[in-house]
């Protein structure tokens, strides 16, 4: 008897293993968007779009600019800790059929009652991330709570510089698809590094979202619509080599170059036009000095 309880123990053991198994092979790989110098690039950037006439709300952001560039990085910390939370970073629009993907409605609610919760969390969640952590920092600022309010205009910064990577917006979110693995980090990050002290980059003033989320889409289809165009560079760039070399890099960064400071530009603009919407909408509370 108690042999075959220990049978039945093993067996319940083996299976949840199993199913344990599964659930990290279904996980989507990893991504790191911009990498963290990108990601801390965006928001030193974000900071200069807020008006320069309005001195209360610019140097509150200045004032606590490290601070921010501590903590916008660690979405990326917690991805190495919780897997599961990858699936806030990245929504797979190419999953809802074709360009403007009309298919997928914008209200989270309608969206479950169409799809269903299960498809949605597969196939990312990231618009609606940048909804909800948009709602934290207007609720924040709106109650006085500076020090939660710091911390959720950090994070929200790290995913709506999310949205503006193209790779963050589909389904071959780290090139396998397209039998050029890596491309993701090979943009996103290492041309970064590697010619981030040449860029001109030239955000506009941040301004007033009227639809937090409904932007934050917006932002992923504007990404999504450079797809092509990388994926087309990263294989011109790499043709004839058999490793990633100077000088692909180089090639790479010469055919993608617009693209990426647009990004990374567009991504400062939307920084910033956040953290202005939730402090308006908070009601333009006093900040702390």
């Amino acid at each position: 008897m108690i042999r075959a309880v220990r049978f039945r123990n093993v067996n319940v053991l083996l299976v949840l293993c199993g199913v344990m198994a599964l659930f990290w092979l279904s996980l989507p790989p990893s991504t790191h968007a911009w990498g963290r110098n990108g990601t801390k690039l965006v928001l030193n950037k974000a900071i200069e779009t807020l008006p320069a006439d309005n001195r209360e709300l610019r140097d509150f952001f200045e004032s606590n600019r490290t601070f921010l560039l501590q903590h916008v990085t660690d979405p990326l910390d917690t991805l190495a800790i919780t897997p599961a939370e990858r699936h806030n970073h990245y929504i797979f629009l190419d999953k809802y059929g074709r360009f403007p993907f009309e298919l997928l409605p914008r209200s989270y609610k309608l969206a479950v009652d169409k799809f269903g919760k299960t498809k949605l969390f597969a196939n990312g969640l990231l618009p609606w991330q940048i909804g909800v952590y948009s709602q934290k920092l207007t609720e924040a600022m709106k109650a006085g709570r500076w020090e939660e309010a710091k911390l959720d205009a950090a994070l929200l910064a790290n995913y709506v510089a999310e949205a503006n990577d193209p790779f963050n917006t589909t389904d071959n979110m780290d090139g396998k698809l397209s039998n050029q693995t890596g491309v993701n980090d090979r943009f996103g990050a290492a041309l970064v590094d590697r010619y981030s002290s040449f860029f001109p980059m030239r955000p506009n003033d941040a301004v007033f979202i009227s639809d937090p989320t409904d932007h934050a889409f917006e932002a992923c289809l504007s990404a999504h619509s450079s797809l092509e165009a990388v994926l087309l560079a990263d294989r011109n760039a790499h043709r004839g080599d058999s490793s990633y070399t100077d000088e692909y890099y180089d090639r790479f960064y010469n055919q993608t170059a617009a693209t990426l400071i647009r990004q990374l530009s567009n991504a400062a603009t939307d920084v910033g036009s956040y953290w202005l919407t939730a402090w308006k909408n908070a009601g333009s509370p006093q900040l702390p000095h």
